[in-house]
């Protein structure tokens, strides 16, 4: 089990796509697994036959532990065993190879997991407790893989370009060869700030936090009750995203102290032009909402009151002022609560930001998400008021200084130009990190981005 994230530890097996038996090829996909981070398909690099799936779908395995084994001789393969079941989850690891004479020990060094033996090693046999020896030499045993970092298909080695899978998606996604990227990492290994480094000759806002491996195409349904206490009550395990969310969450509210402040304003104003862009024909095919409005509104406070987008460095004992925005939007999914983040947001027009907010729903309700699509963030909308709700106290999205609740917008009695009128009205919630953030610099920023959406023609002269 490879570390698919940055630091994971475990990841429960989803489903196997193979079987004992079945032929696999270089870069097939063999299993989905479930981090604390995403959902993950893992693909098998190299060719040979399935001997063994030694945990069974549904078991939440350590990062290291043999999952599958392969074999990859010329031989004829192993006779096919039987569909894995629970009786097999705890079944040992076949013994570590023995280097021919001369040959150097240990396995080639992989970026994760314990790589692939080299071709020329033997393994010895596993006998059962009182076996006799075997009056022939004993056929070579299947290779024994912790699916290696290559995520991508390809093994180490031969010549090719160390770099974690979401390091070669950034670079697929940007058109970098990586062939050509020199690499500052440690052994070699290629960073994300090499690829961008190689995609433009200006440095690019880069993201704080490494990202871990892609997303698979469809997000898996919650996560099945695991015990029944007769009718009246039913265990869920705490897995996976959630299990994620509530330790991120529990961190988050016990280290960085939180302050709320809240603001009630009118604002019908926003309301009438988001019909007008509905026909505007720059957004011409775009959706437009008063999330994509409220999210402009943000980046422009942000730029007006930059230290609001912030972080505390703990270990340095500095604020880190970022001077990018990865703008976070909280979305509900059926795995749990999710924050991917729309990277350098504050350089969008309108219909960029538009586009971009449209793909990060889209593909969150999808459950495509990647993980680096979660990381990196600098700031969080959380968006409660479509379930109805007034507004809340968020809690800090981890390594940010603020996070701003959208309360739903109403139609309320509200006195307009001296008179009361039914007016659209909505409560806006910012929680901060009061390390970083004072009363003063959270109030100035929360009340410039109700002025904005009070008067959204300030979108023009402050954007």
């Amino acid at each position: 089990m490879p570390d698919v994230g940055e630091g994971l530890t475990e990841a429960e097996i989803l489903k196997w796509y193979v079987q004992p038996g079945d032929t696999v090829t270089d870069g097939q996909v063999v299993c989905e697994v479930e981090t604390a981070k995403a959902a993950v398909e893992l693909p098998i690099p190299f060719d040979g036959t399935v001997h063994e799936l030694c945990f069974p779908e549904g078991t939440t395995v350590d990062v290291g532990q043999v999952i599958i084994s392969v074999n990859v001789g010329g031989g004829a393969p192993p006779a096919p065993a039987a569909p894995v079941t629970e009786s097999v989850a705890a079944q040992a690891v076949p013994e570590e190879p023995v280097a021919e004479e001369g040959e150097p020990q240990g396995r080639q060094p992989v970026l994760v997991g314990y790589g692939v033996a080299a071709s020329s090693t033997k393994r010895r046999p596993r006998k059962a407790a009182g076996d006799a020896a075997p009056a022939a030499p004993a056929p070579q045993a299947p290779v024994v893989v912790s699916v290696p970092e290559q995520l991508n298909g390809h093994a180490a080695g031969a010549g090719r370009p160390l770099a974690k899978p979401p390091v070669r998606k950034l670079a697929k996604d940007l058109g970098v060869d990586l062939a050509t990227v020199v690499p500052t990492g440690p052994d070699g290994i290629i960073t994300r700030e090499d690829v961008h480094a190689a995609a433009a000759p200006a440095p690019a806002p880069a993201v704080e936090t490494p990202a871990p491996a892609p997303a698979p195409a469809a997000a898996p349904a919650a996560a099945p009750a695991a015990e029944t206490s007769g009718a009246r009550e039913t265990r869920v395990p705490i897995k996976g995203v959630r299990k994620a969310t509530a330790a991120a969450m529990v961190g988050s509210a016990f280290t960085a102290p939180h302050v709320t402040e809240f603001v009630t304003f009118d604002i019908t104003r926003t309301m009438k032009l988001v019909e007008e862009l509905k026909s505007d024909k720059d957004m011409a095919g775009l959706r437009v909402n008063p999330l994509l409005l409220i999210a402009k509104a943000i980046l422009v406070a942000i730029r007006r009151n930059p230290e609001i987008n912030a972080a505390w460095d703990e270990a340095a004992q500095e604020i880190v002022l970022k001077h990018y925005v990865n703008l976070g939007i909280a979305a509900a999914t059926p795995r749990g609560l999710i924050v991917p983040n729309i990277k350098d947001a504050h350089a969008q027009t309108l219909p960029e930001l538009s586009k971009s907010l449209s793909e990060l729903v889209a593909t969150a309700r999808e459950g495509k998400t990647t993980p680096a699509a979660m990381q990196g963030g600098t700031f969080t909308i959380t968006n409660v008021g479509v379930f109805g709700v007034d507004t809340g106290t968020p809690i800090l999205n981890p390594g940010e200084s603020a996070i701003l609740a959208v309360g739903a917008i109403k139609l309320q009695p509200w006195v307009h130009k001296g008179k009361v009128k039914p007016r659209q009205v909505t409560t806006l919630a910012l929680s901060f990190d009061h390390r970083l953030v004072d009363g003063e610099l959270g109030s100035k920023f929360l009340a410039d981005v109700a002025a904005i959406l009070e008067q959204p023609k300030r979108l023009i002269t402050w954007a």
